[in-house]
């Protein structure tokens, strides 16, 4: 009698201890249950297809006719968010990310002393200055425009906050870079220009043409192939 009371006790005791691991297992797995993100931090940013499979065309910003009505204090207040990797006044030091003060028109690895990444050297010999539509690419997509970049930022999709964003920076050590005039290839509803025999096809058609512009503090480079390139967070760096 004693020896079955025994292998009782011994039974209910591992019976006992697996109903507390499933317990433990159950209870671990309510509380720290992980929810998908509703939002992805990183988006891949690849053109809308439109019917019959064409890429939806999608002209640059017309910087002539953007530039003189943009709301600087909205670009300024974009910025805010750039602030704990990039400082914007002259003489600044550089953080995580180089300093930005003149860096529109500026050459692409304008901050001295900065350690840029050698995807942004190779990036500089194809697109050597920060033009309008060059800093309007970057921001929409760094990763995308500038592949192997250590910024890590997902873009911003917002055509109006970086032409805010962009032209608050402008307004930073960067005036003596001259607005270009409007642009009726730009506009709303206008289709890229044809490239001439034996040329490129013209930036416009998915907006991430790279583009050499003028020489920092001048006036823009002239001719067809002028700024003629295409979220805020970290801005213009590494």
């Amino acid at each position: 009698m004693s020896g079955d009371l025994k292998w009782n006790k011994i039974a209910g005791a591992v019976l006992g201890t697996v109903f507390v691991i499933l317990v433990v297992k159950e209870g671990t797995a309510f509380i720290y249950h992980n929810e998908a993100p509703e939002k992805m931090g990183y988006f891949v940013d690849a053109p809308e297809a439109a019917a019959g499979g064409a890429a939806e065309v999608i002209l640059p910003p017309d910087w002539g006719t953007v530039m003189p009505t943009a709301d600087l204090a909205a670009g300024e207040a974009a910025f805010a968010r750039c602030k704990s990797c990039h400082t914007v006044n002259a003489g600044g030091a550089n953080g995580i990310g180089p300093n930005l003060f003149g860096v529109i028109g500026g050459p692409v690895m304008h901050s001295s002393g900065f350690a840029y990444s050698e995807a942004f050297q190779a990036h500089k010999a194809q697109a050597p200055t920060w033009t309008l539509d060059e800093m309007d690419q970057f921001l929409t997509a760094p990763g995308r425009h500038i592949p192997g970049t250590k910024m890590s930022f997902a873009g911003i999709r917002d055509t109006a906050t970086r032409v805010n964003l962009i032209a608050w920076l402008r307004s930073q050590g960067s005036g003596g870079m001259a607005i270009p005039a409007p642009d009726p290839t730009r506009q709303p509803g206008a289709a890229p220009a044809a490239p001439a025999e034996g040329e490129a096809p013209a930036a416009g058609a998915e907006a991430v043409t790279a583009d050499a512009g003028g020489p920092a503090g001048g006036a823009p480079a002239t001719g067809p192939a002028a700024q003629s390139t295409t979220q805020a967070a970290p801005v213009a760096a590494n």
